[in-house]
């Protein structure tokens, strides 16, 4: 964990959610959470390309079991109904 961050701050990455405990509504979690965040999904996949992280990668993998899942976020002018109106059309 000490050498995360240097990989990071290139890509402009940074912590949203590192581990703590988590209050499960509905169904199960297995464990704790990590969302970092980037600019964007290419930078995102550019860090995790790197050979800063490359480097340190099985210091994760070989200790922790946990799935990676890059995804692109929504911005301040994300309307939900849109998304329902898309959404709809593509199963009509």
């Amino acid at each position: 964990m000490e050498r995360i961050q240097a990989t990071l701050d290139p890509f402009l990455g940074r912590f949203l959610i590192h581990g703590p405990p988590t209050d499960v509504f509905k169904g199960t979690w297995p464990g704790s959470m990590v969302l970092i965040e980037f600019p964007d999904l290419p930078t995102a996949r550019a860090w995790y390309a790197s050979p800063a992280y490359q480097e340190i990668l099985r210091l994760r993998t070989d200790h922790i079991a946990g799935d990676v899942v890059l995804a692109e976020g929504v911005g301040p002018e994300y309307d939900p109904t849109e998304r329902a109106a898309k959404l709809r059309a593509w199963n009509a």
